[in-house]
């Protein structure tokens, strides 16, 4: 998938002017925050498991090739086929031939997010091939030509008005001539709709949370049931999973399963967990003729040789977007690529490269929130900061605001000259912002005060209050 054109800063203006979006981000706010909390509270081992979830991923990732290799070998021997690709151009070619050896003519898939990074649809689309996305969430965003705006919940940049327009106008053709508002009526025309697409598909496309390399298995978690139907019904299942899914075994990946469903919905576990595993055995009542599973790197391997190896450890939950002030002002789509939030400032720039995402790492207060919520502990403001000191150090800052940092580390590296500087500076602030207490323009600050006033100082500056309040130092 392209990252979308224009800027970051001319996205977010646009989000905060888009009053639907507001009123439904704010819901967000309300819903799966609170969920989290509650889920969390009730386990007093969380933080335990938060421990030993990192620690899993941390190990899987220092002996990588060792459980890649091992799980290849444990798919191969029940039956299925593994491939390997090194980005994205390579993976859909590789899911391509696989529908064209089985003269396939329809494809249903269930949500992947690494589907929705290597651009999987237009791909097959441009093949020919009927793409249907099973998840519900997935399916709206795909009638409406979107990309998902949460990783989680694609659609929670839509009201329930604007999912009924939606339905109304695509719908018709299926025989809903009325225009429906009830969520429970219109998840009921997707279930109608998907229902024959499951039995005609060809093949059946999933993601995996989780390959466990113990077994050869692939684990997907949904609340729908609409991944058991994608991967059992069609003649072929494919898995298309970043190299960083494998863990060793069965028992971590219930580690990680019980750290998932509290952290992205704020449930205990998720109304289904399915693993798979190989094609359809003798005596099997149903599972597919063919299994593959698509190895996908894409950037991943230049993550697991840097600084940036802990952001591999992300298991996908959304909690650090559902409490970062920033996506909650501004969505996912702002973000302009398929990963959004905190987890997406970090991954984009990785993946799709610094010329193209160079604005996301700024893109953030370094409020620490993201971190504190991160079941497997990821340091994402360590990560954002150290991706903005590679852009400086790259040249990809601009001119102007390179000046302006050089200027205040030099002011910054003579006391002396910087106490005389911020009383000057104070006083002046204070002076222009006397009748009301604000400003409302500021120079060198239009970023700001083109959206917010600026307070207007109160007091002194903070050497001068702390010099008083410390005689003695």
């Amino acid at each position: 998938m392209q990252i979308k054109d224009g800027n970051f800063s001319t996205r977010a203006s646009e989000a905060l002017a888009d009053a639907s979006l507001q009123k439904s981000v704010s819901n967000l706010k309300r819903g799966f925050v609170a969920a989290r909390a509650r889920a969390v509270a009730a386990l007093p081992e969380y933080e335990a498991m938060r421990e030993a979830g990192a620690a899993i991923k941390d190990h899987t990732l220092d002996n990588l090739d060792f459980y890649l290799e091992r799980y290849e070998r444990e798919v191969v021997r029940q039956g299925g086929h593994v491939h390997w690709a090194a980005d994205a151009d390579e993976a859909c070619r590789i899911v391509r031939q696989i529908c064209t050896r089985a003269g396939a003519k329809s494809v249903v898939k269930g949500k992947s997010m690494v589907s929705e990074e290597i651009g999987l649809n237009e791909a097959l689309e441009a093949d020919g091939l009927e793409v249907v996305e099973s998840d519900a969430g997935e399916y709206i965003v795909q009638l409406a030509k979107e990309a998902p705006s949460h990783i989680v919940m694609p659609t929670v940049h839509k009201t329930t008005d604007d999912i009924a327009d939606l339905f109304y106008k695509h719908h018709r053709a299926h025989g809903f001539d009325e225009r429906e508002t009830d969520p429970a009526e219109l998840i009921g025309q997707v279930r109608s709709i998907l229902r024959d697409k499951y039995f005609a598909a060809d093949i059946g496309i999933t993601g995996a949370n989780f390959l466990v390399a113990e077994t050869g298995s692939n684990i997907i978690v949904t609340n729908e049931g609409n991944g058991d139907l994608t991967s059992t019904l069609a003649r072929v299942h494919i898995v298309t999973a970043g190299i960083e899914k494998v863990v060793p075994t069965l028992n971590d990946a219930a580690v990680l399963l019980r750290l998932l469903a509290r952290s992205a919905l704020g449930m205990e576990i998720t109304s289904y967990t399915t693993l798979s595993t190989g094609p359809r055995r003798p005596g099997d009542a149903d599972g597919p003729d063919e299994y593959h599973v698509v190895l996908i790197d894409n950037g991943r391997t230049k993550m697991l040789a840097g600084t940036f190896r802990p952001m591999l450890r992300c298991i996908r939950c959304g909690a650090c977007m559902n409490h970062c002030p920033v996506y909650m002002s501004v969505g996912g789509h702002a973000y302009g690529w398929v990963y959004p939030g905190p987890m997406g400032a970090v991954l984009t720039p990785m993946i799709a490269g610094h010329e193209k995402a160079s604005e996301l790492p700024h893109a953030c207060t370094l409020n620490g929130r993201c971190q504190q919520v991160c079941p497997v502990k990821i340091p994402l403001p360590d990560l954002l900061r150290r991706l903005r000191h590679d852009q400086w150090e790259a040249g990809f800052i601009k001119s102007k605001v390179r000046w302006g940092i050089g200027l205040w580390a030099w002011l910054a590296t003579h006391p002396a000259l910087y106490r005389v500087s911020t009383r000057i500076g104070v006083a002046v602030l204070r002076l222009f912002g006397k009748s009301s207490g604000r400003l409302t323009r500021l120079p060198f600050a239009g970023g700001w005060t083109a959206g917010r006033d600026m307070p207007a100082p109160q007091g002194t500056t903070f050497h001068a209050a702390w010099a008083k309040r410390n005689p003695q130092r």
